[in-house]
């Protein structure tokens, strides 16, 4: 992602081709101030057409405090360029926060400089091209430790083949943003000649092919992994022990390590204690309907989708995934479910809920059924009213208005998603 995204990567090749082209400048007087702002503002200007992106936004933060260290001859210590990019950008846009390509560039970032200084000493080869090839497998490893559980985390998926694309295409990246200055500011002036624009063209079209056949190799993406937040804490605590242990082996820091691995283990054992074992959840879907009831972790699925829509539909993947249920049946809609001691009856278009002796405790509105709110509600006694996404709008606000009215509980999908039964 880092490789085709624009990201810090690239953001770093330019500002060290730009401190190279602008080298001449620092003979001047006032020359290395002029060489700061000249950079800060062509690396702004870089940000702005990119879009201002959290990653984007980021980098060009971040490069540009090392940028105004290196005018003022200050060393720069990168843990404390990190800390004061994170909090001015936190200051201009507090959400970023929440933002996953924020987080996991952080990340990164931070788990390279970690990281990577530890693995890279471990084999230092002298051939200028091996070592490049080297640095580039240290450091994509080094990203993966940062990156990993919050990609297992939001996406449920992991890309086995992340090295082979590093190794691949991260070393002559530096000759391909390179060149596309250089084609850039040729075409702006029109000297720009055919062969080097074919040239380029070509190198990019490559570099997309072998990114597309790399990622079509389905078989080495692991999917629906299922981690959650407590995996990611403690998967963190583990990872940065485990790395100061081998930085600076004491047995303090040997204890704190163990109590990690003892975390993510209880983690493991909370999350698979914590599964739902009896649970119905009516799942908002528009203009269809769905529900599932899950039972000693099998999960029982009722819809009325058709095949290309349930096909597109990721609702119940992302639910099982996330509560780590492996065994799934789909059944067909009913109208009514027993719940141990409480009661669900579904109201569809056909308006059948004349039920003698019958009173739930839960009713389901599905497909706009033309009913008589008050009628039903007079009829059967419910204990609450629930409207999924097959319903029109129109006939949701009427029964919303019609529930307040009565004070009887009224749940709308649309308006506070899916709907959840603990029984």
């Amino acid at each position: 992602m880092h490789i085709l995204a624009i990201s810090g990567l690239h953001i770093g090749v330019i500002l060290i081709l730009l401190n190279w082209v602008l080298k001449p400048m620092e003979r001047l007087k006032f020359g290395k101030l002029q060489k700061t702002i000249l950079i800060l503002i062509i690396l702004w200007s870089f940000a702005v057409i990119a879009g201002l992106t959290a990653s984007v936004t980021r980098a060009v933060t971040m490069f540009s405090i090392v940028a105004i260290a290196n005018n003022l001859k200050r060393p720069t210590n990168i843990y404390n360029t990190l800390a004061i990019s994170i909090f001015v950008i936190l200051l201009l846009k507090p959400l970023y926060i929440f933002d996953v390509g924020f987080q996991l560039s952080y990340m990164a970032v931070f788990a390279i400089v970690y990281i990577d200084p530890m693995i890279y000493k471990l084999w230092q080869p002298k051939n200028k091209l091996l070592d490049i090839y080297w640095h580039t497998i240290t450091i994509s490893i080094a990203a993966q430790f940062g990156i990993a559980p919050l990609l297992l985390f939001y996406f449920h998926q992991f890309a086995g083949l992340f090295l082979l694309s590093s190794i691949i295409i991260i070393p002559p990246l530096a000759i391909i943003l390179g060149l596309g200055i250089v084609v850039i500011l040729m075409a702006s002036i029109n000297i720009l000649p055919p062969f080097l624009a074919d040239f380029f063209r070509y190198i990019i079209s490559g570099m997309n092919y072998i990114m597309s056949v790399i990622s079509q190799q389905d078989s080495f993406i692991f999917n629906d992994i299922h981690f959650t937040i407590w995996h990611v804490l403690t998967s963190y605590l583990m990872i940065f022990s485990i790395i100061q242990i081998c930085k600076n082996y004491k047995f303090s820091i040997l204890k704190w390590a163990l109590l990690a691995v003892i975390s993510f283990q209880c983690a493991l054992i909370y999350t698979n204690f914590r599964k739902p074992s009896n649970q119905f959840v009516v799942f908002h879907k528009s203009r269809f309907s769905m529900i599932s009831n899950t039972m000693q972790n099998k999960l029982s699925v009722a819809h009325d989708l058709d095949s290309m829509a349930l096909l597109k539909n990721s609702t119940i993947k992302n639910y099982s995934v996330g509560h780590s249920i492996n065994n799934i049946e789909y059944n067909k809609l009913q109208s009514i479910y027993l719940l141990k001691n409480k009661k669900l009856l579904i109201v569809d278009s056909l308006n059948t809920y004349r039920v003698k002796s019958f009173n739930p405790d839960y009713v389901l509105l599905r497909q706009s059924p033309k009913i008589n709110l008050n009628r039903l509600i007079d009829s059967i006694h419910p204990k609450y009213i629930i409207a999924d996404g097959s319903n029109y709008k129109s006939y949701t606000k009427q029964w919303k208005a019609i529930c307040k009215k009565r004070k009887l509980p009224f749940h709308d999908t649309h308006e506070k998603g899916a709907f959840i039964i603990e029984y």
